[in-house]
């Protein structure tokens, strides 16, 4: 005969295989979706604050969640493995010292405020495998492909419309040389004596 333990850990797992909640700890911030019903239609509502508390006790367990709104403190205490609870996201990690933050409820503005946790990811090793020099991964001279491309391209345009190309080609560069010449500074043609000085 099971126990209860033994019970309430499988339908642990059986939710956290459903759906999974990112890993944070008390000091952070968190944005908890909260699934409300209002007669027939479900909405999500969003309750974004610190996280202050957190306890772990299987299926019982909770977090609570603080915030201050128009003035006024408020504090959530949401059951980890509800159905209520729909997403989490961790906006930011605090960096605190102490697992219950219930010391922020006497505080107000800056001194309310938690430091940033800076995460460093060290040690991290990247598997590098010696591939073995072969026909296929050595790369071909550039110098041929681009003369067998050049060839292919003769081939496909007929010789009147590459005489056309060329035509166009020609008038474009004479238009560019002329139109540097043209072009005069407006100071220089009206003899401006501030600019020449």
């Amino acid at each position: 005969m099971k126990t209860i333990e033994e019970i309430n850990q499988s339908k642990v797992k059986k939710i956290i295989s459903e759906r999974q909640h990112p890993e944070f700890f008390p000091g952070d911030i968190v944005k908890v979706g909260v699934r409300i019903t209002e007669g027939k239609r479900d909405r999500i509502q969003y309750f974004e604050g610190v996280c202050i508390a957190k306890k772990n006790r299987d299926i019982n367990s909770s977090f609570t969640v603080r915030k201050i709104s128009f003035g006024e403190g408020v504090e959530r205490t949401f059951a980890l493995y509800s159905p209520i609870v729909d997403t989490i996201k961790v906006v930011r990690s605090g960096k605190v010292r102490r697992a219950k933050l219930y010391y922020l409820r006497d505080r107000t503005g800056k001194s309310a405020r938690i430091a940033e946790k800076i995460k460093k990811k060290i040690g991290i090793e990247v598997e590098t495998k010696i591939q073995e020099v072969t026909e296929e991964n050595v790369m071909p001279d550039t110098e041929q492909k681009s003369s067998e491309v050049a060839k292919e391209a003769s081939k496909e345009i007929p010789k009147d419309e590459t005489k056309a190309v060329s035509k166009n080609v020609d008038e474009n560069k004479d238009v560019k040389e002329k139109a540097p010449s043209a072009e005069k500074k407006p100071d220089e043609a009206e003899g401006n004596p501030e600019v020449k000085k």
